[in-house]
């Protein structure tokens, strides 16, 4: 029924499920939300979002914190039932990661979905982290940033103290989120060096939570 609807549509009401798993669990789980920075998303209109991934509660809080968007993903999720499905209804921008063109698939979709003012979000480390440890950075989002001029947010968090990852046990406390100041691509700066800045900005903010 779903994928017959316009995508307006369609966004609205799947993403429903999002605004209702994170009230549900604030209250069930008692989790207080504390985000620091949200004047930093105002002063753009759309752009890139670079989010440190401990948990599944930012990929959903994401939907709730931004107007529409658009995640880079594995293209296997798509295709678990019903999950995958609706997922597939908000139009990822879904990667086959173990092909040469994936970065080149991601500039192309990603471009379009900026330039139709989505807000495109990326989990550089590509796969959930344990608090206080990190993965390498993919360049996948500073290159999309720098072919498309789009500037980007890092965002910083500690969600994997109270949603940990691969088990079903929550914890109450705290959430932090830290959203950083936009950063615009400069003419002369590289891939390497701008992935650099915004790993260290997101690893040193998240350590300090």
């Amino acid at each position: 029924m779903a994928c017959c609807l316009p995508f307006a549509w369609r966004y609205w009401l799947i993403t429903r499920w999002s605004f209702l798993v994170i009230s549900l669990f604030k209250t069930i789980c008692q989790v207080q939300v504390q985000i620091t920075g949200l004047e930093n998303l105002s002063k753009v209109r759309n752009g890139i979002v670079l989010c440190k991934h401990q948990s599944t509660w930012e990929t959903i809080f994401m939907q709730t914190l931004l107007p529409t968007q658009t995640w880079v993903l594995k293209r296997e999720l798509l295709k678990i039932p019903f999950f995958g499905w609706a997922l597939k209804g908000l139009q990822p921008i879904a990667i086959d990661r173990n092909k040469q063109h994936s970065v080149r698939q991601l500039i192309q979709e990603g471009k379009k979905a900026l330039n139709a003012g989505k807000w495109v979000i990326i989990f550089p480390e590509g796969t959930r982290v344990a608090p206080r440890q990190s993965r390498k950075y993919s360049k996948s989002g500073t290159a999309l940033s720098i072919a498309t001029g789009y500037p980007i947010i890092p965002i910083a968090h500690n969600a994997g103290h109270c949603w940990p990852k691969n088990t079903f046990l929550k914890r109450a406390g705290v959430i932090s989120v830290v959203i950083g100041a936009p950063i615009e691509p400069t003419p002369d700066v590289q891939v390497d060096q701008l992935n650099n800045q915004i790993a260290s900005w997101i690893e040193t903010t998240c350590n300090s939570l």
